[in-house]
């Protein structure tokens, strides 16, 4: 079974998202205390580092997934950029590439990434030996009643031959399909529920896909831990999302 190894997990939804496609999780990175048992509970055998600037060994995997804070990328923020305090942990993401060198790379960020940084990313990954390619893929491309529009790039070492990229019709060498300007396109149907278009995703409204999604929201008064709770949502991966993604670069493996 192909593996992986986790940064910056959060709660893991990247993770479970990966597990969903066939992937094993090897090793995850967190330095929060909550979002550190919430992994806990759910990856109980796989080791758990903490502040990933105090990391300097991995254990080898095929694919390193993470997403670096957005806190100085995101719109909702001051718009420092990459370079900026959280942000800026991207630095620590490559360094760990560089010491893995993993088949496959994957990193999520904002949208905004595409005007705060992502030059920085890509020049970082060229000169750690990969190439690399990107889209913005929303929730409501799978499925979801809510947009949650995500930056996704995906990185393979350079070479000549015997790499993992996969052949598109047009020639060119893509895992992430190409959208209407970059990005993925989704449509409202006749029952006014937002229509999954990406390929081999079976559209679903969000009454028998997603009912069971919390409803705890900034007033769920008597929640333990919620404040905890709602910054690790807010933070996560959507599941489905890196699920999908994941089924395509093993396709692209085999």
């Amino acid at each position: 079974m192909p593996t992986f190894g986790s940064l910056f997990s959060g709660i893991g939804g990247m993770d479970l998202g990966l597990e969903r496609a066939g992937w094993e999780c090897k090793w995850q990175v967190e330095i929060d205390d909550y979002c550190r048992r919430v992994l806990e509970r759910h990856w109980p055998d796989v080791p758990r580092y903490g502040d990933v600037r105090d990391v300097t060994a991995l254990p080898y995997v095929d694919l390193i997934a993470g997403g670096f804070p957005c806190q100085d990328i995101s719109v909702a923020g001051k718009g420092v950029g990459i370079e900026g305090s959280r942000s800026g942990l991207w630095s620590e993401f490559n360094r760990l590439i560089r010491v893995v060198r993993p088949r496959v790379v994957l990193v999520e960020n904002v949208p905004a990434l595409l005007g705060r940084g992502l030059g920085r990313v890509l020049g970082d990954l060229a000169e750690s030996g990969y190439d690399a390619e990107w889209d913005c893929v929303p929730a409501a491309a799978v499925g979801a009643p809510h947009i949650r529009d995500r930056i996704w790039i995906l990185a393979y070492p350079r070479c000549e031959c015997g790499c993992i990229r996969d052949d598109g019709d047009d020639g060119h060498h893509f895992i992430l399909p190409k959208g209407n300007g970059g990005r993925f396109a989704t449509e409202w149907g006749e029952d006014r529920q937002l229509v999954a278009l990406v390929p081999g995703v079976h559209p679903r409204t969000p009454a028998d896909w997603w009912r069971s999604q919390s409803r705890m929201d900034r007033s769920a008064d008597g929640v333990p831990a919620r404040v905890d709770r709602l910054k690790g949502l807010g933070n996560a991966v959507v599941p489905q999302v890196a699920g999908w993604i994941g089924r395509r670069i093993l396709k692209a493996m085999e």
